[in-house]
């Protein structure tokens, strides 16, 4: 394990190959796969693949910030939710950030518009991380993630 890559309950993260800076994440090691707020999502082939395009508001509770992404699909995936319902999800890769650590991940896409985060970073992203429930954002925000919360007087 690396000694020096510990998160709390919840983290800024960052998806940097999907343009956004920053995101209010839970870490939910009970999940496997991570996975994103992504409500609007279109499938749609290029050269053969497939791909999706899909919409990301990185705010809690607010749709003011939006973000148009496309990516390659990886698969499509069935997910039990902790309430027990299946779900088929999209699933992507793209690279995470949390403080400095970056990494790859595969990232389902689902409707997470009823919860409280928009993001949650399952276990397979946190590979080699000390996670301490009882904490919050322990490898606190870049100067780029405060610069964006403040232009929504979230900062």
């Amino acid at each position: 394990m690396k000694e020096d890559f510990k998160v709390g309950w919840r983290e800024w993260v960052s998806l940097p190959e999907f343009g956004v800076d920053v995101i209010k994440a839970k870490i939910d090691t009970g999940a496997k796969t991570s996975c994103l707020h992504a409500p609007k999502i279109t499938p749609y082939r290029k050269n053969g693949e497939l791909w999706v395009k899909f919409v990301i508001h990185p705010l809690q509770r607010s749709d003011e910030a939006e973000f148009k992404v496309r990516a390659k699909v990886l698969e499509r995936r069935d997910v039990t939710d902790s309430g027990g319902h299946t779900e088929c999800r999209w699933v992507v890769e793209t690279e995470l950030m949390i403080g400095k650590e970056k990494r790859k991940i595969d990232l389902t896409l689902t409707d997470r518009s009823g919860m409280r985060f928009r993001m949650l970073v399952g276990r397979s992203a946190l590979k080699d991380a000390a996670v301490y429930p009882s904490k919050s954002f322990l490898n606190g925000r870049t100067k780029r993630q405060t610069a964006f919360l403040k232009n929504f007087n979230l900062a």
